[in-house]
């Protein structure tokens, strides 16, 4: 099984950053407003990329590394700069 960490650019220009094991389902729950609080009245949502990872455990602990980033760190270490988890 697969864990990803993915990131999406909401309405209003922020960044939400969340751990799934099936990206596609996790961005119809966000879509329909069944997902994170944060999401709900930010539509409309894109997904800006995401992180795959083998564990559970990398991936959980890479999200909470990604929250902690400003915005703009957090899009270079979907470009690869993953020095910066």
């Amino acid at each position: 099984m697969s864990h990803f960490v993915y990131i999406l650019r909401c309405g209003d220009d922020s960044l939400y950053t969340g751990y799934t094991t099936d990206i596609k389902r996790r961005l119809r729950q966000h879509q329909r407003g069944k997902a994170a609080k944060y999401t709900r009245g930010r539509h409309p949502l894109s997904l800006v990329g995401y992180l795959q990872f083998s564990s559970r455990g990398e991936a959980l602990s890479a999200e909470a590394r990604i929250k902690t980033l400003p915005p703009i760190k957090k899009l270079q270490v979907l470009a690869g700069e993953r020095e910066l988890l």
